[in-house]
């Protein structure tokens, strides 16, 4: 299957202005693309790219005061099957752990460990470990926030999810994530596209998405606490702890974002 995705966001810019961009699709898909995703602008600007500290793809420049756009674009070839699921996957002692994964056992900005742990071993202590325990997370979180975009604010943490009862997706995963790593399961928070694909219409409009990965017998597996089910075409942008790593764009001055627009959508077959 070929998907298209691609974003196109534009600002109104006081002053000149740095900017640090996550727009790009992971190191991880790569070998997916058909072509670059490069990031363009209007007007063109000197780009520097460098990796951060988690090996997410960043492009640091200085945007020019006035009307200022920022595009990508690209074909990702995907299996098209949704994402994978491992029933058995085992949950493994702290001990055990790679050092790698401990970070996402951490409290962070967004997922505040300290003040949920009671209510997530209240919640999920009596569970066996493992896959199924973390699915009944994502069920939990699933049920309890009610969606809708009029209920984002970037200042919301899970705790505050929890107790409000409402949000966006990355509300969802922050709340996840922070019941997750509460019970000693390493868990991370992703950015990238998730698209319709397979999904009655009337589609939404296109928009990034938060999800979660979870370390499981010995890997990282998918989990979407907002959606809940399987879904086509999920391409990763970024992880980190929170959202707190992972902005798509962080500006260094006054600014008004006054167009944005995501693509992911199904391409046509090429012809042989």
């Amino acid at each position: 299957m070929r998907i298209h995705v691609g974003c196109e966001m534009t600002y109104d810019f006081v002053q000149d202005t740095p900017v640090v961009t996550m727009l790009n699709v992971h190191a991880s898909r790569f070998s997916d693309l058909e072509r670059p995703d490069y990031l363009l602008t209007v007007p063109a600007v000197p780009l520097e790219g460098y990796r951060d500290t988690f090996g997410n793809w960043c492009n640091r420049l200085v945007a020019p005061a006035g009307r200022f756009t920022l595009k990508t674009d690209t074909v990702v070839r995907d299996h098209g099957n949704g994402d994978m699921t491992d029933t058995v996957a085992r949950q493994e002692e702290v001990r055990s752990l790679p050092v790698d994964t401990l970070l996402y056992l951490l409290g962070s900005r967004y997922c505040e460990t300290d003040r949920l742990s009671q209510t997530a071993w209240d919640l999920f202590g009596a569970m066996a470990p493992g896959w199924a325990r973390v699915q009944a997370i994502c069920d939990y979180v699933h049920d309890r926030i009610a969606f809708g975009y009029e209920h984002s604010r970037p200042t919301r943490t899970a705790l505050e999810a929890f107790e409000e009862r409402r949000g966006v997706c990355r509300d969802y995963a922050h709340l996840a994530i922070a019941f997750c790593r509460c019970l000693n399961i390493p868990a991370r928070y992703c950015t990238g596209y998730v698209s319709d694909i397979g999904l009655p219409l009337p589609h939404a409009p296109g928009d990034f998405a938060a999800w979660m990965e979870v370390f499981l017998g010995g890997r990282w597996h998918t989990f979407d606490p907002r959606n809940n089910s399987s879904r086509i075409g999920r391409i990763l942008i970024a992880y980190g702890r929170d959202a707190a790593d992972v902005p798509l764009t962080l500006t260094f001055g006054p600014n008004t974002l006054v167009d944005f627009r995501v693509t992911t959508e199904e391409a046509t077959p090429l012809t042989a």
